[in-house]
């Protein structure tokens, strides 16, 4: 995959599963620098999602692993993937730790604009990753910690996603020369919106499983609002009376999505694979949120909430067959966002 060692191709599709499928579809020239800034992203999250080690802890590999990326030559990654090989018992988790010398090598040797994007974006999902341990220090739904508001919402899915769209869309651009007269700004912020809409779709399927682990991601204010608390979700029968705010939170999330829309629509035609790349996360995206919306188990951890595979496959083949004309793109996107239904506009 471009510019990636075949070894750490290898591992780049045994760690990023079904995103594999995105970073394949790039452009060639894009795909290096993405595909080694997924598995750098990918070994911060592993380290923040160690739970084994204590949470201060883990925000000093954090430090010590930022630190390594603003480094002209390594120091201390032999320490970070010490310290955390042990405790990990995800495999391909355990290997990323392991060839993390090999990725950070791998980044340096890379064009020095190129670098620099990625540590900017390393930085900010690392500050947001810190800041996730400080808010949530417990580990279990004992020690359950909920966002306060609406806007430490927002804030989280900017700083879990929203400035990766940022940096897609900074990378996009000084690869492809096609982007060249593209509004930076304007498509920056379309990026970023893209990304959260992603995110949110995260978030809600995932509620369940975050609340197990102490996690709330919906915001005290706005369950209060409708009479519930944090706590009042860990019982699923409490889905029906989370319905109100979840048709809002569906809402906040399609207006993302239709940023997205916007984003992919302002990619020419000719650029294909970008086109494709960013229109499958979209499209899977939009199904997902279907589930999460008509679901009677959402807050039941024993469930897991997701499209069936050969509903994907189906995505992949449809939108493929449409990607070269943005009147066919546009009728399969409205389909999609159809089968969501009418909800209401959001507040705030």
């Amino acid at each position: 995959m471009g510019d990636i060692p075949d070894d750490l191709r290898r591992l780049l599709k045994q760690v990023s599963r079904s995103f594999y499928l995105t970073l394949a579809v790039l452009p060639a020239s894009l795909r290096g620098p993405l595909g080694l800034a997924y598995l750098l992203a990918r070994a911060a999250d592993t380290i923040t999602d160690t739970r084994i080690i204590p949470p201060g802890n883990r925000r000093r590999y954090l430090d010590l692993f930022r630190e390594e990326i603003d480094r002209a030559t390594a120091s201390r990654l032999h320490e970070i993937s010490q310290a955390l090989i042990g405790p990990q018992r995800n495999r391909a988790e355990r290997d990323l730790l392991t060839r993390l010398p090999e990725c950070v090598a791998a980044f340096r040797s890379l064009p020095e604009e190129d670098r620099q994007r990625i540590r900017t974006l390393l930085r900010t999902l690392i500050h947001g990753m810190q800041t996730d341990l400080r808010r949530f220090p417990g580990e279990g739904k004992n020690g359950l910690v909920a966002l306060e508001s609406s806007g430490d919402l927002d804030e989280y899915t900017y700083y879990a996603a929203g400035c990766v769209g940022e940096f897609w869309t900074e990378m996009a651009m000084a690869h492809c020369p096609a982007l060249r007269d593209w509004d930076a700004p304007a498509m920056r912020t379309r990026g970023r919106r893209f990304g959260q809409g992603l995110q949110m779709t995260n978030v809600l399927r995932d509620v369940a499983h975050d609340l197990q682990s102490g996690r709330c991601y919906l915001p005290r204010q706005d369950l209060a609002r409708i009479g519930l608390t944090p706590e009042d979700l860990l019982d699923p029968a409490a889905v029906e009376r989370l319905r109100l705010l979840l048709r809002e939170l569906v809402a906040i999330t399609l207006n993302h999505y239709a940023e997205g829309w916007t984003y992919i629509l302002s990619i020419p035609a000719t650029e294909i694979r970008l086109r494709l790349a960013c229109t499958w996360p979209h499209f899977i995206g939009l199904r997902t949120l279907e589930r999460v919306q008509k679901s009677r188990d959402l807050l039941d951890p024993q469930v897991t909430v997701k499209i069936p595979r050969p509903a994907v496959y189906a995505i992949l083949l449809r939108s493929a067959a449409r990607v070269w004309s943005d009147e066919g793109l546009e009728r399969y996107y409205r389909a999609l966002r159809g089968r969501i239904g009418a909800v209401p506009s959001p507040t705030g």
